[in-house]
């Protein structure tokens, strides 16, 4: 054998093993190891403007973390992981045990010792919902399946309020910084998660259709214990510890706390029938499950479900804004920093004016979506005034509507930025591609916020009242905007055809909130926004920009500093 002393001189550009065909040049490198606090200009000053600006240190301290490499990975991790089931333990055993990859539980564990699932309730102050959303954003733009039981174990404690005996001894251990995964009865543990279980296959979100029955053990009423038969056909987040769940009541539909396993240590049967098998929000486990005699205790009132279980949707869908909006602000970074680094035809991408135009549109559409997300944060830690109040009532089932449609067609726009690579699947724009339609569909679909909104505006004018009174303080920074508040008041004076007219409505409620939400912001792109959203005509498409300053848009937006 010839050694390697024997070998011929090879030509440049060869060795041993063959030609080196090429070197990468012209190739971006992996958005990573950025602060996501600190390189998002919009949300530094959503929060300090919306009075959270004592919790900016720690915000900038978890920005670190959650844009590191190593933390971004763990949102691939989890998403090419999914949940398995085992209905039985391998002699027969019922268990109903999902099983998650180490990078799921570590997402878990990090959003509950951050107090994103609980920290308004458990350390109220001014700020406080904020503080949380900004939070809740920077982990949303990691990773969103993990954020649905995060989400229902906040959402749950407004809804347990409502029956003080139980919340005594639920709330304690919801509220405590402890990530407990086992599958264990409430008692053994420190920690718990609690979800929600609405849907059935014969009504979906007409959830008046419910059969599931609850049969009283004894007296009835509230607080009292139940047993439950029937069906849920979307049960998010099956692993949590309990679930406010709807059922027929001998008094009509009433809610109730179904734990996963009954005060004696035997599992209760509340059953998982399989996992569902999801285009999106891979990493999060959801279900079809069984009541075959459950025991829950009644929350609220008898046959006043839906009031009581509404104090937790509502605040799941203000948390689909937030997760919609980082989902927005991921798509936009990626699109932007790819083209940053990316030329052709002889000019980086950013540069050159038709790509500018999109990417600046992408980022005026994931300012406003944020900007009004956290005026609603701010309204939310102050539901004792009735402005805020009411406008907490409209404008969340709004923005649940608007923001949470919006996405997906940027996240198509910014992979589109992107090109071939941000097709693939080792990108992450697949994974936010996919997770965009999910929080339109979950906790009410379009049409149901615009039903919600109607209802609202017509059984309580003073959330409409305040909706006007919102916008109002806008006035006069922007003829277009004065010009479609003004259009707006006109038609929403005979609502007797809204149903019909319902999406323009709506979609005119929307933008004009957004607008003033920036105007009121002092933000730099509200006079951009306004005419591109109000006065533009035939721009169907992201990037139909004129008369605005395209490049400045950009370097506010971009995650890390253009060129």
């Amino acid at each position: 054998m010839a050694s390697a002393a024997m070998e011929p001189n090879l030509p440049a550009g060869l060795d041993a093993y063959g030609a080196a065909t090429h070197e990468v040049i012209n190739q971006p490198h992996e958005l990573a190891d950025y602060n996501l606090y600190d390189s998002d200009s919009a949300l530094k000053e959503a929060v300090v403007r919306e009075r959270a600006g004592w919790a900016a240190n720690a915000l900038g301290a978890f920005g670190w973390k959650a844009g590191s490499a190593e933390y971004l990975e763990l949102g691939a991790l989890a998403n090419k992981n999914p949940p398995e089931l085992d209905t039985h333990d391998r002699y027969g055993r019922r268990v109903d045990l999902i099983r998650f990859h180490p990078a799921y539980h570590q997402l878990m564990k990090s959003a509950i010792e951050e107090g994103l699932h609980s920290s308004p309730w458990e350390q109220p102050r001014e700020g406080a919902h904020v503080a949380r959303a900004a939070g809740f954003y920077m982990q949303s733009e990691v990773e969103a399946g993990h954020g649905c039981p995060i989400t229902m174990t906040f959402a749950s404690i407004p809804a347990l309020k409502l029956q003080p005996d139980l919340a005594k001894d639920w709330i304690p251990k919801i509220e405590t910084r402890v990530y407990d995964p086992r599958n264990i009865p409430a008692a053994e543990k420190q920690g718990l998660t609690v979800g929600m279980a609405m849907t059935e296959k014969q009504g979906g979100s007409d959830v008046r259709a419910n059969t599931t029955r609850a049969i009283p053990m004894g007296a009835g009423g509230a607080g009292q214990a139940y047993e439950l038969v029937g069906h849920k056909f979307f049960v998010s987040a099956p692993m949590c510890d309990a679930f406010l769940v709807l059922a027929q009541a001998p008094g009509g539909l009433s809610c109730f706390l179904v734990p996963r396993w009954r005060p004696d240590g035997t599992k209760n049967p509340l059953q998982i029938v399989r996992l569902k098998r999801k285009m999106g929000n891979v990493s999060n486990a959801s279900s079809e499950t069984e009541l075959r005699g459950a025991l829950g205790w009644m929350v609220g009132p008898e046959g006043r479900g839906v009031p009581t279980i509404i104090e937790m949707v509502a605040m799941t869908r203000f948390d689909c804004m937030i997760g919609s909006s980082a989902g927005m602000r991921m798509a936009v970074s990626q699109a932007i920093d790819h083209c940053r680094q990316r030329k052709a035809f002889g000019a980086y991408l950013v540069d050159q004016p038709l790509m500018t135009a999109v990417l600046a549109d992408l980022a005026m559409e994931s300012e406003a979506a944020l900007t009004l997300t956290m005026r609603i944060a701010r309204a939310l830690d102050h539901r004792e005034d009735s402005h805020e109040d009411a406008l907490v009532r409209l404008a969340t089932a709004i923005g649940k509507y608007w923001i949470c449609k919006r996405v997906s067609g940027l996240a198509y726009e910014a992979m589109e930025c992107i090109g071939g690579s941000g097709v693939m699947e080792d990108s992450p724009m697949p994974r936010l591609y996919r997770e965009a339609p999910v929080n339109a569909i979950w906790e009410g679909s379009g049409n149901v916020q615009c039903l919600d909104i109607a209802r609202a505006i017509v059984r309580s004018p003073q959330t409409l009242e305040a909706y006007f009174a919102e916008v109002d303080m806008a006035r006069g920074a922007s003829a277009a905007l004065d010009s479609h508040v003004a259009a707006l008041k006109d038609e929403m004076r005979d609502l007797s055809d809204f149903e019909a007219r319902g999406r323009d409505l709506c979609d005119r409620l929307a933008l004009g909130l957004e607008a003033a939400s920036l105007v009121r912001a002092g933000s730099p792109i509200a006079g951009a926004f306004a005419h591109a959203r109000l006065e533009s005509r035939g721009a169907h498409n992201y990037g139909a920009l004129t008369g605005v300053d395209a490049k400045a848009i950009v370097r506010r937006a971009a995650p890390r500093q253009v060129h």
